[in-house]
């Protein structure tokens, strides 16, 4: 008897760990309008997720409704949550974002797990607002300002 609930026990442990649902973080891209001919260097994402070392930064992706791009670098903010930044020509040539409407990007990744134990996947969303400086309907005009 006492062997047989042994057995149910860990088959029922290992069900619940197979099939569990991956973990639903909030994340913050920054900067949060894209301006696809910035000059800048990198797209930066927060999460409410403890790094605590506890992240597999080689899992981390960046997505967009057609491709994903991997995280250039990964580290702690100094409350101790997550932060993994993207390259910007990355972010700008192989996600495919469309300009003059809302963007949904997608952090996925993995905490690290032990030998014995699979990491738990985790992931988060967020629309941006995506322009290209280049284009004067959805884009900011940087030229002269006032009468010419």
């Amino acid at each position: 008897m006492k062997k047989t609930f042994l057995i149910v026990a860990a088959l029922v442990s290992f069900t619940t760990f197979a099939f569990a649902e991956e973990l639903v973080i909030t994340i913050d891209v920054a900067p949060s309008v894209l301006n696809l001919q910035s000059g800048g260097e990198c797209v930066t994402v927060h999460t409410d997720i403890a790094y605590a070392d506890d992240v597999d930064c080689s899992s981390v992706t960046l997505n967009s409704k057609t491709a994903s791009i991997m995280a250039g670098s990964c580290f702690s903010d100094d409350r101790g949550y997550f932060v993994a930044k993207f390259s910007m020509i990355e972010v700008r040539d192989d996600l495919y974002l469309t300009t003059g409407e809302y963007n949904t990007l997608k952090l996925t990744g993995e905490t690290k797990g032990s030998k014995d134990v699979d990491g738990e996947p985790f992931s988060g969303t967020q629309e941006i607002w995506v322009v290209d400086n280049d284009d004067p309907i959805n884009g900011p005009n940087n030229g002269p300002k006032g009468p010419r």
